[in-house]
């Protein structure tokens, strides 16, 4: 019996060889793994469905026993596919090659495709071990820490810290060069030990200019060395002795003396700029030294911005030619007019004085574009007209931090993600402690739900910052939306959390009396935008703990402090739409629905999605929100609908939309659960 078997056994071998069914379930399986790789691979990009990609794979494994069946019942011949018993063997020979062939060929497309993908993967291996942000040593690349102050009156402290700052400011005129920006160098100051190789790699520069500058009456002397920090090799050290008058030209003569000394080429163009003085009057200098140092944090910390303006303005009441000092006083007045400083028509009339002026005596002058642009920006909401000056001034201050920052706000106003992350990390390349900047880039990548992105930029920040406030709390988000409570929880357990972050973590366990603990704790210390969204978070958390008075009376609360802060702001700015858009969402939560759509459609109206990209879906969600505290599902999924498949800075995700209490009103209904459904973040 077992001899029979063994008979039959290879005859039926020798069989499947002859049939050729062993050539056709190897191509079969070359020819479908090359077919689910493109599946795989091709189709996402084209955002094809994923039930079509696994239809595909589904397909090519339901399709191979039946290729093996119709490969021992049929054969290829020239004449066609015929049943095996009525062809002729010899014919068949000819065929039996080619297919042959092909399978070779086949095969040899799908070892080349496996091996470019191998050495694809091996490449994105060896990115991911790279930290975030990390960016190549360049050999052209400066770092000037602060100067050491040796005046005996300490007073004259912002004269070295603003000579530090003209040299640096200076050589980012230079686009051969790499110079880090004030913010991450400021923190090296000359009262700690400095280990000048350390330095170099956490900023990622290859060179260090170190200093200091002695006052004493007209006369100022300046010490200056450059460094190869990276094999601690001085390249030079001078000290220069100068008049307080011939020290004004001193940061163009340093800038020109350390771009040679790393070997960096100036264009005819950057030369006649790194030289030029912009003002002969010292008490003008003076002043306006006085106000870049007060200026310099302006972006995160506007508690100087009067007092930056008010130097400015001593700078140019002392020498009415100087276009630098106009250029920056107006930037200073837009900065106050925008933050709510002083959002005074006169305030805003003023700032477009001082960049007319800045125009009139130097049309030519990087700064005085960038002042024009933030008076674009900043006064007129003009993103177009403000996109254009930026553009002008990137073109003479190609390293300069300042300008960059300014064309990835704007590239937000547009929608351009993308472009917005692209500039804000040569941002950060050029200023890697910049946490305002960090701040932006975490905030692109959530916009855009690239939630793992966001998370590598926030524990950059917490890294060396570890209490950093905004990017706790956008972490803390960005966890929620990937639905990890777990890391949340752990985040939140510091000692130092936020109670309004605390809150949100209880409402999202559903502990609405504990989170409207945590809210009414944080509701002491709170003022401003975030008194505001506490306020609406608190009554939220009352409604859903059953305590309808209580909340009543939050919301009531809220009302009044909206309704108060509409009255400080220009009628038709852009704190104004988000304010209206925050009453309708109030009086929504308070039942008065008439009020709450009026107030929500006038917010929208002001800020539509159609002229800003940043702001106007943030008004379309605080719609959607309207609608679904009325219970109005109809006309909320829409919108939702609309916004939780577009990229834009709002809070609509699915993981999100699952915890937020906002929703509950019509979380049953089933176009809702489609939404919150969907396998995406």
């Amino acid at each position: 019996m077992s001899i029979v078997w063994a008979v039959n056994a290879r005859t039926f071998f020798t069989e499947l060889k002859r049939r050729r069914v062993y050539s056709v379930a190897v191509a079969y399986v070359v020819v479908a793994w090359l077919l689910i790789q493109v599946a795989t691979q091709v189709f996402p990009f084209f955002n094809i469905p994923n039930w079509i990609v696994r239809l595909v794979v589904l397909l090519a494994i339901v399709g191979f026993p039946i290729a093996v069946v119709c490969a021992w019942a049929f054969e290829m011949t020239p004449e066609g596919i015929k049943l095996e018993g009525d062809i002729d063997r010899r014919i068949t020979r000819k065929t039996g090659r080619k297919l042959t062939a092909l399978v070779v060929i086949v095969a040899a497309v799908a070892v080349g495709v496996t091996v470019f993908r191998f050495l694809h993967s091996q490449q994105g291996i060896e990115a991911a071990k790279q930290p975030p942000l990390a960016v190549a040593i360049e050999s052209k690349s400066i770092a000037v820490l602060p100067f050491e102050n040796l005046s005996e009156q300490k007073a004259n402290a912002y004269f070295a810290d603003g000579m530090q700052d003209e040299i640096l400011i200076t050589l980012a005129r230079i686009a051969d060069l790499k110079v880090i920006s004030r913010t991450s160098v400021m923190q090296y100051k000359t009262d700690i030990t400095r280990n000048l190789k350390e330095i170099a790699q956490q900023l990622g520069v290859s060179n260090v200019v170190e200093g200091s500058v002695r006052r004493s009456g007209n006369h100022v002397r300046v010490s200056v060395q450059l460094i190869d920090a990276l094999t601690d090799r001085h390249i030079w050290a001078q000290n220069y002795d100068r008049t307080l008058a011939d020290s004004l030209a001193l940061q163009g003569e340093l800038a020109t003396e350390i771009a040679a000394g790393v070997g960096a080429t100036l264009s005819p163009q950057e030369k006649a700029r790194v030289e030029a003085t912009p003002t002969k009057n010292t008490a003008a200098y003076d002043a306006y030294l006085r106000g870049r140092a007060l200026a310099a944090g302006l972006t995160t910390d506007f508690s100087n911005v009067e007092s930056a303006a008010r130097s400015f303005q001593e700078s140019v009441t002392l020498d009415p030619n100087f276009a630098l000092a106009w250029a920056y006083l107006s930037s200073a007045l837009s900065s106050a007019y925008w933050n709510g400083i002083d959002s005074t028509p006169t305030r805003l009339a003023a700032a477009k004085d001082a960049a007319d002026r800045a125009v009139a005596l130097d049309p030519n002058l990087p700064e005085t574009h960038l002042a024009l642009g933030y008076y674009r920006y900043y006064g007129l909401r003009d993103f177009r007209g403000a996109f254009a000056e930026f553009q002008l001034a990137e073109k003479s201050l190609p390293n300069d931090v300042g300008v960059l920052r300014a064309i990835g706000l704007i590239q937000r106003r547009f929608g351009h993600w993308d472009e917005t992350i692209a500039v804000i990390r040569h941002v950060i390349a050029l200023d890697p402690r910049n946490t305002e900047a960090a701040g932006i880039l975490a905030l692109s990548y959530l916009a855009k739900r690239q939630f793992p992105d966001a998370l590598a930029v926030l524990d950059h920040i917490l890294a060396f910052d570890p209490s950093n406030r905004q990017a706790i709390e956008i972490k803390a988000f960005c966890l929620w939306a990937m639905r990890d409570f777990e890391a949340a929880d752990l985040l939140l357990t510091r000692p130092d959390s936020s109670l309004h972050l605390r809150g949100h973590q209880a409402m999202t366990k559903g502990h609405y009396a504990a989170a409207a603990d945590f809210f009414s704790k944080a509701l002491k210390d709170a003022h401003g935008g975030e008194k505001r969204e506490i306020l609406v978070d608190l009554g939220l958390a009352q409604q859903r703990a059953g305590n309808v008075a209580d909340a009543k009376a939050t919301f009531q609360e809220a009302m009044r402090e909206v309704t108060q802060e509409l009255g400080t702001v220009p009628a038709d700015s852009g704190p104004a739409a988000e304010l209206h858009s925050y009453l309708g969402v109030v009086y929504a939560a308070l039942g008065d629905a008439a009020s709450a759509v009026k107030e929500g459609k006038k917010g929208m109206a002001m800020q539509p999605s159609s002229e800003d990209l940043f702001e106007g879906p943030a008004r379309e969600e605080q719609m959607a929100q309207i609608y679904a505290l009325l219970g109005n599902a109809d006309e909320a999924i829409p919108i939702i609908k609309r916004l939780v498949h577009i990229a834009s800075f709002n809070s609509i995700s699915v993981g999100l939309m699952h915890i937020d209490p906002v929703w509950d009103p019509i979380r049953s209904d089933p176009r809702f659960q489609e939404l919150v459904a969907e396998k995406k973040p």
